[in-house]
C-alpha cells in the first residue's frame, strides 16, 4: 500500500493542535474554577450574614440589662470574641456594645447636662474568617433601647481622644482599657471613630482606676502609667480617674513608625565595629523618665538598622564605648525623626583619649551647624585652635624612614633624595649635615593619605612658619598631588596656581580647587639653604579637607589634662561665644550657640 503524505499531519501541525486544545481547555477550566470560587465566596458571605443576624437577634431578645460584654462596660452576658462553626467553616464573631448618650435629654458634660447618659446601647457584630479566600468581614450595627424610663446614673464617662503627630484624629486606633482598682475585672477593647474619639459612658467611678493603652498596626503606642511605679513614680499621664456624673477625657498621640540607619566610622570613613552607645528620646513619660532610652551597639560592619520600629521623636546619641569617643555626629545631636520617615545617623568616632571635649557650633535661629568657625580651647600655658566642618591630617615625625606607600605608620614616608635628615632629631626634617656643612637642598615625598571618600581640600600648613634668615627666601616649599584612586601611578605635584611651576611657600595657603573631588593626597617638601652652616626645619605638615565622614559644625579636643579650659568661638557675621568647661570626665559635649 502506498502512503499519501498529503493526507497526513506533520509533527508541527500536531503540536500546534495540541497547544490550541490546551489553551482552550485551560481557559474553560479556569472559567469553571472561577465560577465555583465565586459561588463558594457568595455562599460563605451569606452564611456569615446569617450568623451576624443570629447573634444580633440574640442580643435583641435578651433582657436589656444583660446586653453588654462579659467583664466590659456596659457589663452583660455577651462574649466579646467567640469562634462559631457554620457550614463546616469556623467564623470569628466579635461583639462590641457601647452605651449611647442621645441628645434628646442633653448630653453628659453638655448643656443641659445629662446625669443619666446611658440612653440606648449600640451593638456591633463583626464576623470574620481567617481561612476563607477572598472574604471581607461582615458587620451589622444596630441599637437596643430599654423598655422603661432611665434612672439617675451612679457612674461617670470616659472619653478617649487619639491624634497623630500633626494633631489630626486617628481613626480605628485600638483602645485597651483595664480597671486596675477593683477585684472585679473590667476589660474593654474598642476602636476610635472617624473623629479619633472613643466615648464610654456609664463607667463605674474610681481613682487611678483605668489603665489605658492605645495602639494601631504600624503605629507607635501610647498609654497611662500607675502612680508610684518603680520605674516611673510620677507619671506624666497617670491611670485615668472617673468621677461620679463627670466626664474624664484622656488624650493620646500615636503615629506611623519610622526607621533609623546608624553607622559608626572614623573621620577617614573607616569602619568602627561594635560601637556601644545609648540612644535617648526627648519624650518624657514621667519626671526625668524618657519614653525611649536603650543601650545599642553597631555590628561588625559598623552598622545598625532600626527598621519601622521607631517612634517619632528627637533622639540624642550618648557614647558608652570603652575604646572610642564620639568626635562628631551627622546630623547633630539631638536628631529629629519624623513620623513615617527614615533617618540616617553617622557617628564619627576616634580612639578614646581620656578627657575629651566635643564642641558643637550651631546657629541660634536655625539650630543648624556652622562651618568654618574657629574654636580655640585654652588654659594657662596651652592653646589649640580648630575649624569646624573640616577634617585634618597632620604628620609630626618622619624618623621611621622611607619606603611606605600608604600612610599607616605615622613616622614613615615614601621617599627622599638623601639631601634631608629625619633621624638625627626625631620630629624634625632638616638638610643633611656632612663634615659641618649642610646639603644645599633636599626633597621628601610623603606616603599616600586616604581621606576616606571624595573630598574638598582647603589649606596646607606647616611649622615653623619662620626660618633662619641666612637660609634664604622660600627655603621651605611644598607641592601637593591628589588622585581619585589609590592605584600606583606617577604622582603629579602642583603648586597654588594648579601647575608644577609654583610652590606653596606660606603656611595656611588655600589649596587649589583642581584637587577637589579626589580622595588621596601626597605632599612633597623642598628644603634648601643659601648658607652651608644653617638649615631650615619642618616640625609638622598638615592639610584640611571635608569628606562624607567630616562631622558638620563640630571639633573635638582630646588628650586633655585635668583642669578648667576656656572655649572661644569666632565666625564672621556672628557674635563671639565664650564658655569655661572643666575637663573632669572622659567625654563631654559643649553646645556653642552663636547669634548672627
Amino acid at each position: 500500500m502506498r502512503w499519501n503524505s498529503h493526507n497526513a499531519f506533520t509533527l508541527i501541525e500536531v503540536l500546534v493542535g495540541v497547544a490550541v486544545f490546551l489553551i482552550v481547555g485551560l481557559a474553560a477550566y479556569n472559567g469553571y474554577a472561577g465560577l465555583f470560587r465565586l459561588i463558594n465566596a457568595s455562599q460563605t458571605k451569606i452564611t456569615a450574614l446569617n450568623l451576624a443576624n443570629e447573634q444580633f437577634e440574640i442580643a435583641r431578645n435578651m433582657p436589656y440589662t444583660d446586653v453588654g460584654i462579659i467583664g466590659g462596660i456596659p457589663k452583660g452576658k455577651l462574649a466579646h470574641t467567640q469562634v462559631l462553626n457554620r457550614g463546616g467553616i469556623n467564623f470569628t464573631v466579635t461583639t462590641t456594645v457601647r452605651n449611647l448618650d442621645l441628645p434628646f435629654d442633653g448630653t453628659i458634660g453638655g448643656s443641659p447636662n445629662d446625669l443619666s447618659p446611658a440612653d440606648n446601647k449600640l451593638v456591633d457584630i463583626t464576623v470574620s474568617c481567617d481561612t476563607c479566600i477572598n472574604y471581607k468581614p461582615v458587620s451589622l450595627t444596630g441599637q437596643v433601647a430599654p423598655k422603661n424610663l432611665e434612672t439617675a446614673s451612679n457612674n461617670g464617662a470616659l472619653f478617649i481622644r487619639v491624634f497623630d503627630a500633626n494633631g489630626q484624629p486617628v481613626q480605628g486606633a485600638a483602645v485597651h482599657i483595664v480597671n486596675v482598682a477593683t477585684t472585679t475585672t473590667i476589660i474593654i477593647d474598642d476602636v476610635t471613630d472617624s473623629t479619633g474619639m472613643l466615648q464610654i459612658v456609664d463607667v463605674p467611678p474610681g481613682t487611678d482606676a483605668y489603665r489605658i493603652t492605645v495602639s494601631k498596626s504600624g503605629y507607635s503606642t501610647d498609654r497611662t502609667y500607675p502612680q508610684g511605679g518603680a520605674d516611673n513614680p510620677s507619671p506624666a499621664k497617670p491611670d485615668a480617674t472617673v468621677l461620679l456624673q463627670q466626664v474624664t477625657q484622656v488624650s493620646f498621640a500615636i503615629d506611623r513608625l519610622s526607621s533609623m540607619a546608624i553607622s559608626s566610622v572614623t573621620p577617614l570613613c573607616e569602619v568602627v565595629p561594635n560601637f556601644d552607645f545609648a540612644l535617648v528620646g526627648s519624650k518624657l513619660i514621667g519626671t526625668n523618665v524618657p519614653k525611649f532610652s536603650q543601650n545599642m551597639v553597631t555590628d561588625g560592619a559598623g552598622a545598625l538598622s532600626l527598621s519601622n520600629n521607631m517612634e517619632w521623636d528627637t533622639y540624642t546619641v550618648v557614647p558608652t564605648d570603652a575604646a572610642y569617643d564620639v568626635a562628631g555626629l551627622n546630623p547633630l545631636n539631638p536628631t529629629t525623626l519624623n513620623a513615617n520617615s527614615s533617618q540616617q545617623i553617622q557617628i564619627v568616632a576616634i580612639p578614646r583619649d581620656p578627657r575629651s571635649v566635643l564642641v558643637t557650633v550651631k546657629d541660634s535661629a536655625t539650630q543648624l551647624p556652622i562651618s568654618d568657625a574657629e574654636v580655640t580651647l585654652s588654659k594657662t600655658g596651652w592653646s589649640s585652635t580648630q575649624t569646624t566642618g573640616k577634617g585634618f591630617i597632620n604628620q609630626t615625625d618622619w624618623s621611621g624612614g622611607s619606603g611606605q606607600a600608604n600612610w599607616s605608620n605615622t613616622a614613615t614616608y615614601w621617599s627622599d633624595d638623601a639631601g634631608v635628615d629625619v633621624t638625627t632629631v626625631p620630629g624634625l626634617v632638616t638638610l643633611s649635615l656632612a663634615f659641618g656643612t649642610y646639603s644645599p637642598s633636599g626633597t621628601l615625598q610623603s606616603s599616600t593619605f586616604d581621606t576616606g571618600s571624595p573630598s574638598n581640600f582647603y589649606t596646607l600648613t606647616w611649622s615653623p612658619a619662620d626660618q633662619p634668615v641666612v637660609t634664604g627666601a622660600e627655603s621651605v616649599r611644598f607641592q601637593i598631588a591628589t588622585a581619585s584612586t589609590s592605584a600606583p601611578y606617577t604622582w603629579k605635584f602642583f603648586g597654588p596656581d594648579g601647575t608644577s611651576a609654583t610652590y606653596y611657600t606660606v603656611p595656611n595657603t588655600p589649596i587649589n580647587t583642581i584637587h577637589n573631588g579626589d580622595r588621596y593626597l601626597r605632599y612633597k617638601i623642598y628644603v634648601s639653604t643659601a648658607a652651608a652652616t644653617s638649615t631650615p626645619t619642618v616640625t609638622d605638615a598638615a592639610f584640611t579637607f571635608t569628606s562624607s565622614c567630616t562631622p558638620p559644625g563640630q571639633v573635638i579636643f582630646s588628650g586633655l589634662s585635668s583642669g578648667t579650659y576656656h572655649i572661644h568661638v569666632t565666625k564672621t557675621g556672628y557674635s563671639d561665644f565664650d564658655y569655661d568647661v572643666s575637663a573632669s570626665s572622659n567625654w563631654q559635649e559643649v553646645s556653642a550657640v552663636m547669634t548672627p
